[in-house]
């Protein structure tokens, strides 16, 4: 209980504090500090969908993606349409199996959010160091787009 707490603190904190995207040539490349752990880089875990309706819907619709299972814990996230528009992704669940995960977690997620907000869709990059973490977030924010026929 004290560890959801606690992540879910870095995470409004990192939230405030905004993320930091630089852009490089034609492609846009999100990077976390180099203290990231070099070990996370890839996915492991299965996913599953649910029904919703159409996101053309004038009344903001929120829809649940997928819970996606990694070796550092379970992500999950929430999306939000609005006019056919993704208005906000909220993480429901983020990596936590150890200290170093939320911390991944807590810093991933508000770069992620603003990807996928800027792009409007979950054909977004990675972000670096933090590879699982954004592989499981996108994979269920895709499963939460087409439960809303998005």
């Amino acid at each position: 209980m004290a560890t959801a707490l606690a992540s879910a603190g870095i995470l409004l904190a990192g939230w405030q504090a905004g993320a930091h995207v630089a852009e490089t040539g034609t492609s846009t490349t999100t990077s976390l500090s180099s203290s990231l752990s070099a070990g996370d880089s890839a996915e492991n875990g299965s996913t599953s969908t649910g029904g919703g309706s159409s996101a053309e819907s004038t009344t903001p619709a929120t829809y649940d993606g997928a819970s996606v299972g990694t070796r550092f814990g379970t992500v999950q996230v929430q999306v939000t349409i609005r006019n056919g528009k993704i208005t906000e992704v909220t993480p429901l669940q983020l990596t936590d199996a150890e200290r170093k995960s939320a911390q991944i977690s807590s810093r991933a997620a508000p770069v992620l959010r603003s990807e996928v907000l800027q792009a409007q869709s979950a054909n977004v990059q990675t972000v670096s160091g933090a590879t699982v973490t954004s592989e499981a977030y996108l994979t269920s924010l895709q499963a939460a787009l087409d439960a809303a026929n998005f």
